[in-house]
């Protein structure tokens, strides 16, 4: 509910999301009354969650539950620089014959500043050659255990894209270990 100009930042990435006409339909999911109002009083559209729920995407599951869609975009609400390209981007990991093969993406960028790298709360992913996701971090990976060579870091961007039945699938899924101790529901 932060101001960020004459908007919150809710309502901010909220509308620019709207802005980019990829979508039939905009939601936002919560569980919270404050950004429910915020969105509905201005004229946007909102459901709010029935139950507890771990995660983000647990919430949007039981929103979605119901309607009758096949591409689930999460977007983070503390994401309001989201744009058309960044949306584009994920949605286009659907495409072709790997795209087939696809359940759920989400998506990267370069870390630039070296102390963004053991900054916690820049979540870091490590891809495979096809930059299928290998692992997310809040620690620093890969590790650069040679002195004279220095790895490539990429930060995790709070965007997901889910298949319906994938998200239905994760969102009846119990914590296990690793997202437990990083926090991190992509885990």
């Amino acid at each position: 509910m932060q101001q960020l100009g004459d908007k919150t930042v809710i309502r901010m990435t909220y509308d620019n999301v709207v802005a980019t006409n990829l979508f039939d339909d905009v939601f936002v999911v919560t569980d919270s009354d404050i950004i429910y109002n915020e969105i509905v009083s201005n004229n946007g559209k909102a459901i709010m969650s029935i139950k507890n729920h771990e995660t983000g995407s647990d919430r949007i599951a039981e929103a979605i539950e119901n309607i009758d869609c096949d591409i689930i975009l999460n977007v983070q609400g503390d994401e309001p620089f989201v744009n058309y390209k960044a949306l584009s981007d994920i949605l286009s990991s659907f495409d072709g014959e790997i795209g087939k093969t696809v359940d759920v993406a989400t998506l990267k960028e370069s870390i630039i500043k070296d102390e963004d790298i053991n900054n916690s709360n820049f979540v870091k992913v490590v891809t495979d050659y096809n930059d299928f996701a290998l692992y997310f971090s809040r620690s620093p990976i890969p590790f650069s255990r040679e002195i004279n060579f220095s790895p490539k870091y990429f930060r995790h961007i709070g965007i997901y894209a889910f298949r319906k039945d994938a998200l239905l699938r994760f969102s009846k899924l119990s914590m296990r270990q690793n997202e437990t101790a990083e926090k991190l529901e992509q885990l």
